[in-house]
């Protein structure tokens, strides 16, 4: 880590830790505007194969969400979901998989992601972008999600009809969400109390409490057929969640354990992407 970051990092917790004195509310508050913010913005270079789509927009809560689309007229549709601070111009060997395969294949960047407007993301946001997707682009066949993408396309599928022919691929998928909020808390060293305002803020907003948004959970509302791949090492999803549902024996999901190559090289991985186009 660079000085420069350490430096902005330990005034950031100096400061929240401080707020938290005078009022837990508003340091949990100030926590979840930050827990919600992408802190980094893809800005890679457009991919080949994005000169080729079809351009799609519309609005999400006054936001503009970017995508694009290929191979159209198709009888069967495949949507690429990203993860955090990601967009959909790291997906471009799948798109030109999916292609091949005889996919209409959609991509779109999230709000405050890739070509995207907004400045914050929500996983309820996430869930209605899928939602609003499907209803104009759909039905969608077959779903490749990374990350973040992954629980969101997990918490949209439970709340739908679908079956055994829906498949999905989740790619080191965000598994636990009070996960990655007890990493957030302990990266910040925030105390027990923002913790409490923490949750509250979340059921106020979304009507239920952290653990709801669980794959282990959704999973049992789930009817898809799942292709699951997770790397032992990941730091940033922990294989500890996945064994966890892995423990469950769901007769629809179907694992595959790499072993070295985290939570961003996986996707990229030569046999992770025939073990996907395999099961597609």
């Amino acid at each position: 880590m660079k000085l420069a970051q350490k430096i902005a990092i330990n005034y950031l917790r100096a400061r929240l830790n401080m707020l938290a004195v005078v009022s837990p509310l508003r340091a949990a508050r100030e926590a979840m505007q930050l827990f919600s913010t992408p802190q980094h913005k893809s800005n890679r270079t457009a991919p080949d194969i994005f000169k080729t789509s079809e351009r799609q927009v519309f609005k999400l809560h006054g936001k503009k969400v970017s995508g694009f689309r290929w191979n159209y007229p198709q009888s069967k549709k495949m949507l690429i979901l990203h993860g955090f601070e990601s967009s959909s111009f790291k997906f471009e060997h799948f798109i030109s998989r999916g292609i091949k395969q005889g996919y209409e294949v959609l991509a779109f960047d999230a709000p405050a992601h890739g070509l995207s407007e907004g400045k914050t993301i929500t996983l309820p946001e996430y869930i209605e972008m899928i939602r609003k997707i499907v209803e104009n682009y759909g039905p969608i066949d077959a779903f490749i999600c990374h990350s973040f993408g992954g629980i969101a396309i997990s918490h949209y599928l439970e709340t739908v009809k679908h079956d055994r022919n829906t498949k999905v691929v989740l790619i080191a998928p965000a598994t636990e969400t009070t996960t990655a909020i007890d990493s957030f808390f302990r990266f910040l060293q925030l105390n027990d109390k923002v913790r409490k305002e923490f949750e509250a803020l979340i059921y106020e907003r979304s009507g239920v409490k952290s653990s709801h948004f669980s794959i282990r959970r959704a999973m049992k509302n789930i009817r898809a057929s799942v292709l699951w791949i997770h790397d032992e090492d990941d730091q940033i999803t922990p294989i500890s969640d996945v064994l966890k549902v892995k423990e469950k024996n769901f007769p629809n999901i179907d694992f595959m354990f790499t072993k070295g190559l985290g939570h961003s090289r996986i996707y990229r991985d030569i046999e992770v992407k025939k073990k996907v186009f395999s099961f597609l």
